[in-house]
C-alpha cells in the first residue's frame, strides 16, 4: 500500500475515530483529519512492534483497519487531554 493509500486510510480512520469519540475538540476538522494519518501510521507501528501484524498486507485488510482505527483513537485521547489542559 502506498502513501496515498495511507492517507486515503488515516482520513477514513480519523473519522471513524471521532464518531467514537464524540465531543466537542479544538482544532476542528483538518486537526482531525491530520491526527486520522498520524494515527494510522502509528496504529501500524505498533501493530507490527506489539503484536508482529504487517499492517502493510492490504488495504482492504481488516488487521490494517483496526490498527489504524485504534491509533487514531490513541491520539485523539492524546491530543484531547493536552489541549484540554490548555483550555
Amino acid at each position: 500500500m502506498g502513501i496515498l493509500g495511507w492517507i486515503v486510510l488515516g482520513l477514513l480512520a480519523g473519522l471513524i475515530a471521532k464518531q467514537l469519540l464524540p465531543g466537542r475538540d479544538p482544532g476542528g476538522i483538518l486537526i482531525t483529519m491530520v491526527i486520522g494519518i498520524v494515527g494510522a501510521l502509528l496504529g501500524g507501528f505498533l501493530g507490527s512492534a506489539l503484536f508482529g501484524v504487517d499492517p502493510v498486507d492490504g488495504f482492504f485488510d481488516v488487521s490494517t483497519w483496526l490498527t489504524a482505527i485504534i491509533g487514531s483513537i490513541l491520539l485523539l485521547l492524546g491530543y484531547r487531554a493536552i489541549a484540554g489542559r490548555r483550555a
